[in-house]
């Protein structure tokens, strides 16, 4: 497929995420279930601009002066990957299967705006529901944290340690331009894709298969070592899910000692079977249920609590969850959060702590967690953040905020996701 073809299927798509309001990985995946013409190149052009519109949609609807599909298309290609009006016009030129060229209009919206002259929700690629949470989280740079996390991603890997080393791993994904990431002591970062490029399948390679690492963001890795895991300790990661920080816990831990992988719905700690067999981690037992916990109150050096949460943190992996979250989400996850934190802190034992993580940006389901928490639990007292950094990650403590509930990362600073982590200790031991 030329340009013309592959902007006309992303408007179509873009045309079916907003009529039906649904996931852009489904709508993405009908069309080519439609479309079996179309080859794998082609459906990661078409899925660069779909995300790329949906990551810069206000940007884009700004450039152009409108809020169309085709119009936020169009804009992604320019804001992207470098075209103008001309270069489009003439990509789309005697294809058939193009949309009709620019008009004159949307010619001279593109030669005659720059985004710097936008105001800044839209400079932002924000919601105006969430200006407010925003901006209380990130104060006077919260438009450039906001345009971070409106970016193309980068592919992050952690090493598994118990089956490879980093420079093992490094040395297989050279030809992947793979590098050693800037803060996790066991990431591998591939660069964003260009143009209308795409991210190796790294999951087919022999080296995934035989355990050697994990797709994970390196934020997500950051905060599974501030948690503190260490050999022979007794853990509960009460959120497992499907097991991304258990397995790194498990090889923080050497494969000694005790994790207790728990969730409340059996299907969502399905993947983690196979995902612990991979890897080689034998130190996992898998827990069902809050009845199965009973045996674990008051026993555990460690309880790691990775919340539900509105995701806001995942914004550049996924933009269409940007636009589709809504006030109600955010109250029903906030209830939720402060429940699972009174359910767990029970498993903590005197001297241990809890490890409270959300891969969110919003203070209210962060920092303000932590605040209503420690006020309903005066057994707990946050550690100081600066130290907990520090110990871990030196004098770098410019690339995180740190307050004195919790450590906040972010794409502008720390070059990940968005993510907070709170560490409490309980008295006593």
């Amino acid at each position: 497929m030329r340009l013309g073809g592959r902007l006309a299927a992303a408007i179509d798509v873009l045309d079916d995420i907003s009529h039906k309001n649904r996931p852009a990985a489904d709508a993405l995946k009908d069309w080519g279930k439609a479309h079996r013409f179309a080859g794998a190149g082609d459906r990661a052009a078409i899925g660069n601009i779909v995300y790329d519109a949906l990551r810069r949609r206000r940007s884009a609807a700004w450039l152009m002066d409108d809020e169309a599909s085709r119009s936020i298309a169009i804009g992604a290609l320019c804001l992207e990957q470098g075209m103008d009006g001309a270069t489009i016009n003439a990509a789309v030129e005697g294809d058939q299967f193009a949309p009709p060229a620019l008009s004159q209009r949307e010619l001279d919206a593109l030669a005659t705006r720059r985004l710097v002259d936008a105001p800044d929700a839209d400079r932002a690629d924000c919601p105006d529901l969430f200006l407010e949470e925003v901006q209380s989280g990130f104060a006077d740079d919260w438009v450039d944290e906001l345009a971070a996390l409106a970016a193309r991603p980068p592919l992050d890997l952690r090493v598994n340690t118990l089956a490879a080393s980093r420079d093992k791993v490094l040395a297989r994904l050279q030809r992947e331009d793979a590098v050693a990431t800037a803060l996790a002591s066991e990431g591998i970062r591939i660069p964003p894709v260009e143009g209308s490029g795409r991210h190796p399948n790294v999951q087919a390679d022999q080296a995934f298969e035989d355990g050697w690492f994990e797709v994970q963001d390196e934020g997500s890795q950051i905060v599974a070592e501030l948690a503190g895991a260490a050999p022979g300790m007794q853990v509960l990661d009460y959120c497992a899910g499907a097991g991304g920080k258990t397995l790194a816990l498990s090889a923080m831990m050497e494969n000694t000692g005790q994790i207790f992988a728990h969730d409340a719905e059996k299907h969502r700690l399905s993947p983690i079977h196979e995902r612990l067999r991979r890897a080689g981690a034998r130190n996992v037992q898998a827990a069902v249920g809050e009845a199965s916990l009973e045996p674990l109150r008051g026993m555990m050096d460690l309880v790691l609590v990775d919340a539900p949460c509105t995701g806001s943190g995942t914004w550049r992996r996924r933009p269409d969850a940007k636009w589709r979250l809504n006030e109600r989400q955010l109250a029903i996850r906030t209830r939720e959060q402060f429940e699972i934190l009174r359910k767990a802190c029970n498993y903590v034992r005197p001297g241990g702590r809890m490890v409270y993580i959300t891969c969110s940006v919003f203070p209210e389901e962060n920092q303000r967690q932590i605040e209503a928490f420690l006020a309903e639990n005066p057994e707990f007292a946050a550690n100081d953040s600066e130290s907990l950094w520090q110990e871990r990650f030196g004098e770098t403590t410019h690339k995180v905020r740190l307050d004195a509930n919790g450590i906040v990362l972010s794409p502008a600073r720390t070059g990940t996701d968005g993510f907070f982590l709170s560490v409490m200790t309980r008295a006593g031991g």
